[in-house]
This record gives structure tokens, C-alpha cells and sequence, in this order.
């Protein structure tokens, strides 16, 4: 089988293992800069070859010229440990994936007109070769088991009809109406090595979007998720079908209520293990399943009702079925034997968290990634039956130079009794005896969850360790509804948005402050997207913050349901809709508290962003006006729901820095719309940010 590895999360932790930092002997550590922060690079990706003899593995830079986060690939030789890199060029190559026989690495890239498509290239280097030709970018692939063929997914292509409406009826669009559907084409390699192909389109029509899909041990069936649409609102409906590549034919296997996905084929092709809400349509905050059906349609079961989190599938071996799982701020590597249901965890120790797990041809050996609160992402393998991690990479050394915080995992009472875990960033010469500034970071989701890792790398919007290197503490709550600590805990925030999260994040400043490190005087608190709204929940109903940023955050969930391009997120949070239930939706939003607000405030967000559509922060902002209160809006533009080229991340940061430095540490604050730019000769330079 194709082994296949799904990226839980982007940043993971590992606490026991690491690469110990040394710093030559002229070099003095410093405060690290805004651009320090946005230049750091990061590892990820892994995959392991099915031989065993390659780990590929993707490595991100900036690149503030043509302002974009550049990724290309390198291979790391496992017996030598030697590395170097295989891919270059202006545009990022990604997703690397293994011929069975380990002979070809193939990856996506936009290279060729700005549209993700499939090449090859040898382990042994030399130019890549474009296998596909397709109108529209290629999303996912994968080669077929015998190594023949590759199946990748794309668009339809609606581009020359669109074009004709446009010349004749002008350019307008049909909310919800008009969709080009993901379908699954396929292609010969060995014809492909010769010049680019479009393949043959397999799947097609309006019925469904393909998602999701794995290719059967023989080659010649495909198993596949399909959603009615692309729509985001349409997740619900994603069902589990068989393409028999015989005939093109299609048959649905699953039709359960809630998403089922990722279906992947047992070791003899008899059954399929896919990721399922098991009927359940109010699934956001509820723990997914995997479940097995037979290959050839059945009633499907659950496999790993004991497992107290979402499993993140990755296969099926001669062994069993892997796949990953937090457990609090620690992510493992788990076995669930498909017979038993027995789960066994795979990796340790206990505090580990790591990711990108990819395992051998013969399930022996894996290649994943890990970091810890001393380390950045590394690359690491092992054996399966006997862990016992050896790093492939030394990304770490790259932050020798620099004076970080020390990072821990703290816990404390909510008001309603419940324990909650947070990240606390110390600086590095903390002193217990001090009183410390205190600065509150709040992640989105609400399914997401913070972890003690160095330089988290896709939180580039709060400048941590210049605040702490300044002598701040960083507080980073996983309030409750964060992942990784079960169900349970999850839906603690159900009917209770804003609420239940306030006390945890007042009730962790006043755990600090009970400890005697915190000025109470002294406390600020952002966050984006969940986070920007809890943070907008807090100036509005709370007067305990000498400052507050609102990254991308609703402010009016009545606002928020009738914009946002995934309404099914709010009704199974608050249970209806604002017109059947308008008392939750007043409990709930930020607005309804607004007359009690004090707190000096700066909004941040996307000219289009549709997941918390921008009349959210005007609303926000003109309530605060309207109230005397001091507030900013920055509006970053040309973007949606988050930020992400350098330059913008690196206003996004600068803002932030200026704004709680005036607040908490009494600095000039200047003027947003005029700031005082490098001169030309010096735009080398990196922005001190302190």
C-alpha cells in the first residue's frame, strides 16, 4: 500500500528529545527583531520513502521581495544522515509523495502558469518533470499501488462559459448557485514522463465534489469522499464511494448523516476505514470516528469509541491502523487493531507532540516531526515497534543567536470549577520575586490549542518573545472547546461562547496574579479569529485590561451567521438560528455588552474575509466610538480571513507591538497611517520592533 501521513498540526512538540542549542564562542545572544521573527525557517512535511533509504521533507522561507513564503523540498539519506536540497526556484513545490518502487519523488507546484500541477524528480537530483497538463490547478494525488498510474483531483474547468456570460450579461455571480465541482482524473506515468498530460477525467457531473481518495491494493478501484458541492456549508454531507476504474462507474458505500472522509483501503482490499461523525449532524465540538465498512457497501463500525479525541487517520498495515491524536498538548502516534478495537499508543514519552508521520513500504520504519520548547520543528525517524527517535536536521541552530522565553504548561480553576491548561512564556531571566506586565494570547478555532514549542511559526501576528525579552509574562490559554482535551471539555463552551472563555482567561490572569508575578495594572490581551472574538467579548463586558487587540473576531453573532460562508459552525455552537433563539445570540456577542466598555482597543482585520466577514469589527469599532472609547481599525487589504504574505504579517506584528508598548509600557504611540518608514538605502534592514 501507498503509505500516507496527514499533517495533524503545523508546529509539534517534543519536550524529552531535542537538539541542545550551543552558541559559538564570539556570538552574543540578542532580542530577536519583527523581521527575526518572520524570517525563521521552518521544517515539515516528512515523508519517508518506501524503502526506507529517503526522508523528503519541505522547508519554508520568506522572501520579502516578491512578498511570499517560499517552500521547497530536500531529502534527508537516513543511513548517512546527510542533507541537501532537491527543488528550487521563485515558486514553492509541495506535497510530496513517493513512487512505490522509492525511485521518483513526485510534488505539486505552480511553476508552470500559475497552476498547481504534478512533476516528478529523481532522489539523486537532476531536473523535475511535469506529469500533468490540467486547465485548473491539481489539489490532492497519489500513485496508484502498482505504480502505474497517478490519481489527482482538479476542478472542472467553467473558464470559457463564465467568459462568454461576461461579454454578453457583464460579470455578476449567483450566491450559492454557482460551483465548479473537484472530480478525479487520472493518468498513465510512463506516457507522462514523456510530456505533460491533462489524464482522463474518472469521475464528473453535478451530483458531488470529491474530497478525499485512496487507490485500492489492486489498482484498479479508487475509494473516495464526496460533499453535494464545494461549499463549506456543505461538510455535512460528504458520504464514501467506490470508483470501479473498469467502467468509471460509481457506487456509494456510506451515506451517514454528519462528514464521513478519508477513506482508506484495508492491506487485502476486503474493507475501508474512513474518519466519520457516525451519523451525528451536530459535529463540530463532538469527537470524530474511525469506522470500517466492507469495500463492497455494509454497515459501518466504529473502531475507537475509547479514544477521547478526533484521530487524525493515516493508514492501514499488515499491523493494524494508524493514526495520530492529541492528548492535552501532547500529539502520539496511536495503533488500533481493526478486529479488537484495541488502541495502543506508538510513541512516547508522555509530554511528546509531533506530526507528519509517514511509515516505510513494510511498516517498520516512519519518518514524522517534532519540537519542543528548547527546539523548532525537526525531522526525526524511527522504528515503529521500538521508538527510538534520531534527528535528521538541525533547524534549531538557527535560532542560537537570539534571547527567547522559557516556555511551561500551567493549569488553574475557571470560575465554574473546570481546570484549565495554558502556555506560559517567562523571560529568561525571570525572577519569581518581580512583578511582570502580563499579555494574554488567545488562539482561534475554538478547536484549536496552544503548546509549548519554540517560535510556533503560523502565529506570525504577535511579536511573544520581544514582549517577554522586554520583561513581560505571555500567557497562551486553551480555554475551554480547545482541542485535546476530550469531548467533554469541548462542548463546555456550547450555548456558552464568550462566556465560559472570558472566565477562563480572567480566571488564569488572576491565577498570576494570585502568585504575586503579575501587575494587575499591567494586563493585556489579542487574539485572532475565536480569539479575536473572545478578545472582543472581554473589551466589551470586562474592565480588566489596560489594552486589548481584536484580530478578525466577530462581535455580533446575528451579524456573523447571516454573513459567514460556514453557518453550520454557528447553529451547532448556539443550537439556532438568531430569528427562533435571539437570547442566545444575545448572551453570546460582544455588542450586547458594549456599553460597558473602558478598554482601549485596536481591530484588526481582512478587506475580505468571509469566514468573520468585516461588518463584524465596523460594528465593533463604531460601538467603542460611540462609547468614548479609544480605538483603532486597521483594514489589511487584498485579504480574507488571515494575513499571509510577509509584509502585511509584518504590519500585523508592528501594529500589535506599538499598540500594547504604549499601553502597558507607556511608549509614544505613532501614527498608523503615517509611520515612519526605512529610508531606501536602509530597507535591508531589519525592523527593530523594540
Amino acid at each position: 500500500m501507498i503509505k500516507r501521513a496527514i499533517v495533524l498540526l503545523s508546529i509539534f512538540v517534543l519536550t524529552s528529545l531535542y537538539i541542545p542549542l550551543t552558541f559559538a564562542a564570539d556570538s552574543h545572544p540578542r532580542v530577536p527583531t519583527i523581521d527575526d521573527l518572520l524570517t525563521v525557517k521552518s521544517a515539515g512535511g516528512a515523508q519517508i520513502s518506501p524503502d526506507g533509504k529517503w526522508v523528503a521533507y519541505g522547508v519554508t522561507e520568506t522572501d520579502f521581495k516578491q512578498d511570499a513564503y517560499v517552500t521547497h523540498i530536500r531529502l534527508a539519506d537516513t543511513g548517512t544522515g546527510r542533507t541537501f536540497q532537491l527543488t528550487r526556484g521563485d515558486k514553492s513545490a509541495g506535497n510530496a509523495q513517493w513512487s512505490p518502487d522509492s525511485q521518483w519523488l513526485a510534488f505539486t507546484s505552480s511553476r508552470s502558469e500559475n497552476k498547481n500541477q504534478i512533476f516528478a524528480i529523481r532522489p539523486i537530483g537532476g531536473e523535475a518533470i511535469q506529469l500533468t497538463k490540467s486547465e485548473t490547478s491539481v489539489g490532492g494525488y497519489e500513485w496508484s499501488e502498482d505504480g502505474k498510474e497517478i490519481a489527482f483531483t482538479a476542478a472542472e474547468d467553467s473558464a470559457k462559459a463564465m467568459k462568454e456570460r461576461k461579454e454578453h450579461l457583464g460579470d455578476y455571480e449567483v450566491v450559492r448557485k454557482e460551483y465548479n465541482h473537484t472530480h478525479i482524473s487520472t493518468l498513465n506515468v510512463a506516457e507522462a514522463m514523456n510530456a505533460p498530460v491533462a489524464g482522463k477525467q474518472r469521475t464528473k457531473g453535478k451530483d458531488f465534489n470529491v474530497r478525499s481518495f485512496s487507490w485500492s491494493p489492486d489498482s484498479s478501484k479508487i475509494a473516495f469522499s464526496a460533499s453535494v458541492n464545494p461549499d463549506l456549508i456543505q461538510g455535512a454531507t460528504s458520504d464514501v464511494y467506490i470508483l470501479n476504474l473498469r467502467d468509471d462507474s460509481v457506487k456509494k458505500i456510506v451515506s451517514l448523516a454528519g462528514p464521513d472522509s478519508n477513506p482508506v483501503w484495508s492491506p487485502d482490499g476486503k474493507h475501508i476505514v474512513f474518519s466519520s461523525a457516525m451519523g451525528n449532524s451536530v459535529y463540530f465540538a463532538n469527537n470524530s470516528r474511525l469506522a470500517v465498512v466492507p469495500a463492497e457497501g455494509g454497515a459501518p463500525h466504529s473502531i475507537t469509541d475509547s479514544f477521547d479525541e478526533n484521530p487524525g487517520l493515516i493508514e492501514w498495515n499488515s499491523d493494524g491502523i494508524y493514526f495520530s491524536g492529541l492528548q492535552k498538548t501532547a500529539s502520539h502516534l496511536f495503533r488500533v487493531d481493526p478486529d479488537s478495537s484495541k488502541i495502543t499508543r506508538v510513541s512516547g514519552p508522555d509530554d511528546f507532540v509531533a506530526g507528519s508521520f509517514s511509515l516505510t513500504g513494510d511498516g517498520k520504519r516512519m519518518a514524522f516531526t517534532a519540537s519542543s520548547p528548547t527546539s523548532v520543528n525537526e525531522v526525526f525517524i524511527s522504528d515503529v515497534k521500538n521508538f527510538s527517535p534520531r534527528a535528521l536536521t538541525n533547524m534549531t541552530e538557527q535560532t542560537k543567536r537570539f534571547i527567547l522565553g522559557a516556555r511551561e504548561v500551567i493549569s488553574w480553576q475557571s470560575k465554574d470549577g473546570a481546570t484549565i491548561e495554558g502556555v506560559l512564556i517567562k523571560p529568561a531571566d525571570f525572577d519569581p520575586s518581580k512583578k511582570y506586565p502580563l499579555l494574554c494570547i488567545i488562539h482561534g478555532g475554538p478547536t484549536g490549542i496552544d503548546m509549548p514549542v519554540l517560535l510556533i511559526r503560523d502565529i506570525r501576528y504577535y511579536p511573544s518573545d520581544i514582549w517577554a525579552a522586554r520583561g513581560a509574562l505571555i500567557l497562551k490559554v486553551n480555554y475551554r472547546g480547545s482541542a485535546g482535551y476530550g469531548e467533554k471539555f469541548r462542548k463546555l463552551n456550547v450555548r456558552n461562547l464568550g462566556v465560559g472563555d472570558a472566565w477562563d482567561v480572567l480566571s488564569g490572569v488572576d491565577y498570576l496574579v494570585g502568585k504575586g508575578w503579575v501587575d494587575p495594572n499591567k494586563v493585556g490581551c489579542m487574539g485572532w479569529s475565536q480569539g479575536g472574538y473572545i478578545s472582543a467579548f472581554l473589551t466589551a463586558s470586562s474592565d480588566r485590561f489596560a489594552a486589548i487587540s481584536v484580530g478578525a473576531g466577530i462581535s455580533n453573532w446575528a451579524t456573523y451567521y447571516y454573513n459567514t460562508d460556514i453557518t453550520p459552525f454557528t447553529i451547532n455552537y448556539l443550537g439556532d438560528d438568531p430569528a427562533d433563539d435571539p437570547e442566545i445570540y444575545e448572551k453570546t456577542s460582544p455588542m450586547s455588552y458594549i456599553k460597558k466598555a473602558r478598554t482601549p482597543t485596536l481591530i484588526q482585520h481582512g478587506e475580505f474575509d468571509r469566514r468573520v466577514p468585516i461588518p463584524n469589527a465596523y460594528e465593533l469599532r463604531q460601538g467603542l466610538e460611540d462609547r468614548g472609547v479609544k480605538v483603532e481599525m486597521v483594514v489589511y487589504k487584498g485579504y480574507g480571513h488571515g494575513i499571509t504574505k510577509p509584509r502585511s504579517m509584518r504590519a500585523v506584528m508592528q501594529h500589535n507591538l506599538y499598540w500594547f508598548n504604549h499601553y502597558i509600557w507607556g511608549d509614544p504611540l505613532p501614527d498608523f497611517a503615517n509611520p515612519e518608514l526605512p529610508k531606501k538605502e536602509d530597507k535591508s534592514k531589519e525592523v527593530t520592533g523594540n
